[in-house]
């Protein structure tokens, strides 16, 4: 079975979405900002899958298949994250890695790129895990070779400890992690200069 790109996306629902953004732009910017870098991501990701064999599957909160289906396109595999915290859906994705290497990245960061998406692979090679760190501390993308259910358990999800914890998390399983360049998340109002570029060209959604 080929390599799994899981993509962890939210429907832009006005006032659903980007909900720490709203006070300062406004309830319809913030689902057009959530739009923007979930269509960022897709694109970074497709052009993953030109360079090297994956599979990519759009894990989302919110709307539905169809929904997602509708505005994004049908190159994609779409499916519910779920119920649970974080940490339990993404311990629900990443359990695939007992078959493949998996690749898990979130559609708040601006600076993804093929190339890193690329890379997180390559370090699969002759890593267990790949981490991509958050300048906040956490991080927007975990990959794996091989799951272990510790890593999404115990870590204080939200928080500028996750990078941290997940990484202790590793030693303590003698798990050998992979670090990608760190990168900007985008989830409250100081975070915004990282998107100005990406919210500027992209048009409103349908």
């Amino acid at each position: 079975m080929p390599p799994r790109l899981i993509i962890f996306a939210r429907y832009p629902l006005p006032g659903r979405t980007k909900t720490r953004l709203i006070q300062r732009l406004g309830e319809a910017e913030a689902a057009r900002l959530q739009d923007a870098m979930t269509r960022h991501t897709l694109q970074q990701a497709s052009a993953v899958a030109s360079r090297r064999r994956v599979e990519i599957e759009v894990r989302f909160t919110g709307g539905s298949s169809e929904a997602m289906r509708e505005r994004y396109g049908g190159d994609f595999a779409y499916t519910d994250q779920g119920d649970g915290d974080l940490g339990q859906r993404l311990s629900r994705a990443a359990a695939e890695a007992s078959s493949r290497p998996i690749v898990i990245v979130g559609t708040d960061c601006p600076g993804i790129s093929a190339d890193i998406l690329d890379a997180a692979f390559a370090a699969l090679s002759d890593h267990d895990i790949v981490l991509g760190p958050a300048l906040d501390g956490g991080y927007y993308l975990v990959g794996c070779r091989v799951f272990v259910p510790a890593l999404f358990q115990g870590i204080r999800w939200s928080t500028s400890e996750v990078l941290a914890q997940t990484r202790d998390a590793a030693s303590r399983a003698g798990l050998s992690c992979a670090l990608l360049q760190p990168l900007a998340d985008v989830d409250v109002p100081d975070d915004l200069p990282a998107c100005a570029d990406l919210l500027f060209r992209t048009p409103p959604p349908p």
